[in-house]
């Protein structure tokens, strides 16, 4: 299986504790390409339903259902960052976004961390 940077998959995020984001979530990922073929984990920010959220932060990313291929709208939690092992994965990915909405999660991903 290739996991490649930008793609959308549906993984179960249990077991969390306190805030976590928890249970089948969307998960973009967010590790480079070289990085994901490695036998490492691969890096992801986590998704929410769009209609969770319902006013619009700098620390998320609103990703509309024709913009990533997934059946909703989709909020990415740019503070919600998580490394995840490869067998938490299924075989393809849900959806994908494209290179301007990345360069948007990098943005808020920037502001979360101060960079």
């Amino acid at each position: 299986m290739t996991i490649q940077r930008g793609e959308i998959y549906f993984v179960n995020l249990n077991p969390v504790q306190g805030r976590e984001q928890a249970g089948q979530r969307p998960v973009l990922i967010l590790s480079i390409d070289s990085l994901n073929q490695l036998p490492l984990v691969i890096t992801v920010i986590v998704g929410t339903k769009g209609e969770n959220i319902t006013r619009d932060f700098p620390t998320n990313v609103r990703v509309s259902s024709s913009e990533s291929g997934l059946p909703m709208e989709t909020v990415f939690l740019c503070f919600q960052i998580r490394s995840l092992d490869k067998n938490r994965f299924p075989d393809s990915p849900a959806g994908r976004i494209s290179e301007t909405k990345m360069a948007e999660i990098e943005a808020s991903i920037r502001y979360c961390l101060g960079l």
